[in-house]
């Protein structure tokens, strides 16, 4: 096959790396440097949308690999003008699953096939093989088969069902992901709160040997532990948090409880503040009914 591909991040050059050995990539990306880097790779590089549409065989496949929200939507309205029937548009992306239902609806009429692609395992995934999770026209996935194993690990990946099912499970897939991280953070800072002098990185290690919570998001700790015992290049604030929400705000829609979800979102959130009012107030007003100590502001 030969694909087009938009969006040359972090993901997605590794992804293109991954796919060159068994197809031609065209690769365009908003930055001259990432397409440059592509071309590196053995891609054909293209500096606009429409040199990337022209420089494809029909029917055409298109991977787009850029963040979600307004930055699809440009790539959609720039490539719409010269798709043409029988054309599959790909969003790798972590789209909300609403918006690839209607994005799918707007390209139907002109014969355009949209597959949502939900695309995890982060770094190594895109290097090694990712996890995939389809949703879409059924005809369209089987035509793309050979793509997505030439991105996924043997048998990762699995058609979900129609439009908006692929970015659905990549939603739930992202706030469970948000509740075990959250439960590693509460779990090591117990282990460094103990009255013990532990060494975390090991019992990181040990725990993945047999445990029953081992996991890759367990070794990846061992490793980050490893090079830096006690995190103290790191700050606290955690990042993120947009599918998670998706997932609560959906959860919420549903009639779905999802408490440790939720609360997990809440606490990425929180820890982007240094000091919060509302926890002053929560001080002031102990302090107020039940003379509780506080801790004086420096």
């Amino acid at each position: 096959m030969k694909i087009g591909f938009v969006g040359l991040g972090r993901m997605g050059l590794r992804m293109v790396a991954r796919i060159l050995k068994t197809h031609e990539v065209v690769a365009y990306d908003i930055n001259p440097q990432a397409v440059a880097e592509a071309g590196e790779l053995g891609a054909e590089q293209v500096n606009s949308l429409e040199k990337l549409i022209g420089a494809l065989p029909t029917p055409r496949v298109v991977w787009i690999m850029v963040p979600a929200g307004a930055p699809v939507e440009s790539v959609i309205d720039g490539l719409e003008p010269t798709l043409e029937d029988g054309d599959t548009l790909i969003d790798g992306g972590n789209s909300h699953y609403k918006d690839s239902i209607r994005r799918a609806e707007r390209l139907k009429d002109k014969g355009i096939s949209y597959l949502d692609v939900g695309t995890s395992g982060g770094l190594e995934g895109a290097e090694s093989g990712a996890n995939l999770t389809v949703g879409g026209p059924e005809e369209a996935y089987r035509a793309v088969i050979p793509l997505l194993e030439s991105v996924a690990r043997p048998d990762g990946y699995l058609y979900c069902g129609p439009s908006g099912s692929g970015h659905y499970v990549k939603m739930v897939h992202n706030g469970i992901e948000y509740a075990m991280l959250q439960a590693l953070g509460e779990g090591f800072e117990m282990l460094r709160s103990a009255p013990y002098d532990l060494d975390m990185m090991a019992i990181a290690r040990d725990w993945n040997n047999g445990c029953v919570i081992r996991s890759w998001m367990l070794e990846l700790l061992g490793d980050a532990l490893e090079g830096d015992p006690g995190l103290d290049t790191l700050t606290g604030e955690v990042g993120g948090g947009e599918t998670g929400r998706w997932m609560v705000e959906t959860a919420m829609e549903l009639g779905v409880p999802t408490p440790s979800i939720a609360l997990s979102l809440l606490m990425r959130f929180r820890s982007r503040q240094d000091d919060t009012f509302a926890g002053r107030v929560v001080a002031a007003v102990r302090r107020e009914f039940g003379g509780h100590a506080v801790k004086e502001a420096e």
